[in-house]
């Protein structure tokens, strides 16, 4: 397929889904992140059509997935519009193509907080939390919520602590890991409401 993004056997690849409406600078910060703390190879910005959950859709992929490169500059980072490419709309289904296209790549799922919140409520939730690793990020305000969610409650004994996050990709699934990380407060809801995108 067109413009997929390359990997080679034996990554570790961090996949960072959303809307990116716009990029901003709280995106750039959990992706250096993820890269120190989970020890990954590379990370892709999976720019999404949209979010299934949202009702209203975002602006158009071609200015979100320009931006989001002007703004990404790491040479371990690939923004991708990988989704609309494999014309997949659930983040289960993406990651059930992504590794059967890459079999020999190990990808690790990566989220902020406030997402395991409701991780319950994706499609196959328990399908992701059994095949992908997931790392999760702490965004200031969901720690305690995020712990006492259902997905963590029902996947507390596949819980690696945070001293251990660097080996989070060869550990065999289910596996999650939780970190604190010190995240900035910026979010694309506000900065569309300031009018700057």
């Amino acid at each position: 397929m067109l413009g997929m993004p390359t990997a080679r056997p034996g990554q570790v690849i961090g996949l960072l889904g959303g809307s990116f409406d716009p990029a901003h600078a709280g995106h750039v910060h959990i992706t250096k992140a993820a890269l120190a703390r989970f020890g990954l190879d590379h990370l892709w910005w999976m720019v999404s059509p949209g979010n299934p959950l949202k009702e209203r859709g975002p602006a158009p992929m071609t200015e979100r997935l320009q931006a989001a490169r002007a703004l990404m500059q790491d040479p371990r980072v690939t923004v991708t519009d990988v989704e609309a490419k494999l014309g997949t709309r659930y983040t289960a289904q993406t990651l059930r193509a992504l590794q059967r296209r890459y079999p020999r790549v190990t990808f690790v799922w990566l989220m902020g907080a406030d997402n395991l919140v409701q991780f319950h409520q994706w499609q196959d939730w328990r399908w992701i939390m059994e095949n992908v690793r997931i790392g999760v990020l702490a965004r200031p305000g969901d720690r305690i919520q995020a712990r006492l969610s259902k997905a963590a409650r029902f996947y507390r004994g596949a819980r690696i602590r945070g001293r251990a996050a660097h080996a989070l990709g060869r550990h065999p699934t289910p596996v999650w890991c939780f970190i604190n990380v010190p995240l900035s407060e910026q979010s694309s809801s506000a900065i569309r409401a300031r009018g700057e995108w």
